[in-house]
């Protein structure tokens, strides 16, 4: 028996082609291919879980262990708080923009040398659709490596919790940062090489620099004032001012800079992949 023809479709019954019934618009979601992706995203960094949020966790008591022992004798930046709780929010932090900057880069370009880019590509996905899935999964994973963070380091330090919504406030936006970062590195960079120069040479200098293991007010004025051209800086400042009300910097400062830099990262990430740039041929 030969097949209906693909035009006849009166009464909206589904097409038919070499007897396998297409899907028609009553089964189609526009938001299909954003959770597919995010899944997809999801799931890549949690079946290696170990790697992905073991490791860091395990580097960040790494760090609290050995500078807790040397310094906290030595320095207290706010009063009433010893050192090593000073350090825990830091390391939380650090930890969640390293994660959230690598998760959207290495999943990009691992996607451009296996070559199964095409198959993010083919599919009708907006480039809002394609960047809200690498974001949003990006900061899932800092979410999840602040968390771990947070809870091995709370046995050594718990800090205090004065004001949680700027802790979650700084910690959702300034994923949401790295994690857009990760993918303009991701479009930009053609190989590993690339990837791994943007990560020792950029993100890394710009996290150990921005007050992770010190208070920048106990710098010198002239490094006091290179300090307040990190943006990294503020997203630290902001987040640790949650816990204990205290910062270098007002947290509505930093908050403005950390959203003016967020929609500056998101513009040109939106620009990069509704154009295409170096990612069709």
């Amino acid at each position: 028996m030969s097949s209906p023809p693909l035009d006849a479709d009166p009464l909206g019954t589904p097409f038919v082609l070499d007897g396998l019934a297409a899907p028609t618009s009553a089964h189609y979601s526009p938001f299909t291919g954003f959770r597919t992706l995010f899944y997809k995203e999801a799931l890549r960094f949690w079946k290696v879980s170990f790697q992905t949020v073991g490791a860091p966790v395990l580097t960040a008591m790494l760090y609290l262990l050995i500078f807790a022992h040397v310094l906290q004798s030595r320095i207290q930046v706010f009063q009433g708080v010893s050192y090593t709780a000073f350090l825990v929010p830091g390391l939380v932090m650090m930890s969640m923009l390293q994660n959230a900057f690598a998760n959207s880069v290495s999943s990009l370009i691992q996607s451009k040398v296996s070559g199964n880019l095409v198959f993010i590509l083919l599919p009708p996905l907006t480039h809002w659709e394609i960047f809200l899935a690498y974001v949003l999964a990006a900061m899932l994973r800092a979410f999840v490596v602040g968390a771990g963070v947070l809870a091995v380091t709370a046995w050594f330090a718990l800090p205090h919790w004065t004001a949680p919504l700027w802790v979650v406030v700084f910690g959702l936006a300034s994923s949401a940062v790295m994690g857009t970062l990760g993918l303009i590195a991701g479009i930009w960079a053609e190989k590993f090489d690339q990837v791994a120069a943007f990560q020792n040479f950029v993100i890394m200098p710009a996290t150990f620099l921005s007050g992770v293991f010190y208070s920048v007010s106990s710098l010198p004025p002239f490094w006091q004032a290179v300090s307040h051209f990190n943006p990294f800086f503020y997203m630290i400042d902001g987040f640790r001012y949650g816990f204990f009300g205290a910062s270098d910097v007002p947290p509505w400062v930093s908050l403005g800079i950390v959203v003016a830099t967020l929609l500056a990262c998101s513009t040109l990430a939106l620009r990069l992949l509704q154009s295409g740039y170096k990612l069709r041929p």
